[in-house]
């Protein structure tokens, strides 16, 4: 099993909840957050922001952190769904983190593992 943690643009949040859903995910977490990377948040290089008269370049910008927890074999197809259903081209479309999931429990059930998913 996989986790991907997936961020995004806001507005690419109904496109990858159908993707996941076409793929038949069993759940996923959803948070908004705020981050930076490659487009270090610029979005004008001449905004400037002023908050208790002081002058502040704000380097952050909303995104959105989706968590969900595949079987190994769906990671590719999804992988290649995000890539071709939510790129633009641009910076700051966002990335996705793979991460090993050593075991799964469905705490209602006991069921363990792919189960549990």
């Amino acid at each position: 099993m996989k986790e991907l943690v997936i961020i995004i643009r806001p507005e690419k949040l109904e496109k990858v909840k159908e993707i996941l859903d076409l793929k038949q995910c069993g759940g996923m977490t959803i948070s908004s957050v705020m981050g930076c990377g490659t487009q270090k948040g610029v979005v004008d290089e001449n905004a400037v922001n002023v908050i208790k008269g002081f002058k502040i370049n704000i380097n952050l910008l909303p995104k959105i952190r989706v968590e969900v927890v595949v079987k190994d074999g769906d990671v590719e197809d999804i992988l290649t769904e995000l890539r071709d259903k939510i790129a633009t081209g641009h910076v700051g479309d966002g990335k996705v983190f793979i991460r090993n999931i050593e075991g799964a429990m469905r705490l209602r059930t006991g069921e363990r593992d792919e189960k549990a998913l």
